[in-house]
């Protein structure tokens, strides 16, 4: 994976994929010990529900605010104070007395993960070719993959041993990995030049995604990014229990189920990578909206535990493989001096309007059918796609690269 790469290459890769993991590993953990912590505080099931919603509140807050600091002073500095963020907020977590302070501590957490998101997607970009990106990303994002199933195992140990608390206290341990890049890591060669030339980077704002032809892109990259959390929160939140109901799969079957489907999610990562940097961007995407489209509307008439298994897993490979390739198409879109903010602005609107789709999806249930539930999904994937025929190249940063 690391052949051919230059030193500041493998630093580059090495400190995203990290960053990447460690934010997921704790972001995480609140899954885990959701249950736990209702009958702990003595709360009801809405208002545990909620802390899910202040961290979507607090990662698009993270995000407008730290993508544009990460382009005016410099990724490094920006991804260690947003890491130490949230992993501070995940440790105090531990100690916290009633859901107020979960609340506040949980809106920081999505504050810094919100805000280290942008940050590591334009590491990669800064240091990469348009015709590595895709592939580069999709190991980045990978390793987000298997921080869930690290704080998945994670759980497993330490809850039994020592309660739901010192699950938190795990999650603080990235607060070690912002100390050591920002001492340790250097700013990328392309960012110092950058900086030095445009001399303007002090006034980034994020007006500037809209100035100088950028707005068109921000606002059909913002419609794909809200398709891409709305299938992945509706897939992830709701399908394990639809299966229990519908075919009766146990709660260790519907676990198998998801294991599954993220093994699927990450081979669609690394093949939508390999396919992003060979036929381009406009074409990777294409494919993997018209097959989620269709293995998604198809994937309501699956009837038995093997078809619900292999049928989960190839869901999981187009609707969630081309997750892989977001932070590419920023970095092959935005110029250095606004990658940061625009994959921050981006991705966090997509989160938090594309995470409303489980509440969009839990009425559809209740009103209609499964067929009905997943068209609706397929619809979104169908717009996504002809979203992605109108996306613009930047000359400037083809002719930069």
């Amino acid at each position: 994976m690391a052949q051919g790469m230059n030193k500041e290459q493998k630093t580059a890769l090495a400190t995203s994929a990290t960053g990447l993991f460690s934010q997921s590993t704790s972001t995480m953990l609140l899954s885990f010990v959701l249950a736990s912590m209702i009958a702990s505080f003595h709360i009801s099931g809405a208002a545990g529900g909620f802390i899910s919603t202040i961290t979507n509140i607090g990662m698009l807050v993270g995000g407008l605010t730290f993508g544009p600091m990460a382009d005016r002073s410099g990724r490094v500095k920006v991804y260690a104070i947003t890491t130490i963020i949230y992993a501070l907020a995940t440790g105090l977590m531990a100690f916290a007395t009633n859901i107020w302070i979960v609340y506040i501590l949980r809106f920081l957490v999505g504050v810094g993960g919100g805000g280290v998101y942008g940050v590591i997607m334009s590491m990669v970009a800064d240091v990469f070719s348009s015709k590595q990106r895709g592939r580069i990303n999709s190991y980045v994002t990978v390793s987000g993959q298997l921080g869930s199933i690290v704080a998945a195992i994670a759980a497993a140990i330490l809850i039994p041993m020592a309660g739901w608390r010192s699950l938190f206290i795990f999650g603080a341990l990235p607060i070690l990995l912002g100390i050591f890049v920002y001492f340790k890591v250097p700013e990328s060669s392309e960012w110092k030049a950058a900086k030095e030339v445009e001399t303007q980077m002090e006034q980034i704002t994020l007006l500037d995604l809209f100035k100088n032809g950028n707005a068109s892109n921000t606002i059909k990259l913002t419609i794909m990014a809200i398709v891409q959390v709305a299938g992945y929160f509706g897939l992830m939140n709701w399908l394990p229990s639809i299966l229990q109901q519908k075919s009766g799969l146990s709660v260790s079957g519907s676990s198998i189920w998801m294991i599954a489907t993220i093994v699927g999610m990450s081979l669609g990562m690394l093949v939508f990578g390999q396919i992003m940097d060979k036929i381009g961007s406009k074409v990777a995407y294409s494919i993997f909206l018209i097959a989620s489209a269709v293995s998604v509307f198809l994937y309501a008439f699956a009837q038995t535990n093997v078809t619900l298994l292999i049928g989960g897993a190839i869901v999981g490979f187009f609707a969630n493989g081309m997750n892989a390739g977001y932070g590419a198409i920023v970095g092959n879109l935005y110029e250095t001096k606004i990658r940061a903010s625009a994959n921050n602005l981006i991705f966090n609107i997509g989160r938090a309007v594309g995470g409303f789709s489980a509440v969009v999806i839990g009425f559809l249930l209740d009103h209609s059918t499964m067929v009905v539930t997943m068209g609706f999904l397929s619809v979104l994937y169908i717009v996504s796609f002809l979203t992605v025929l109108t996306l613009k190249e930047n000359k400037k940063v083809i002719n930069n690269e």
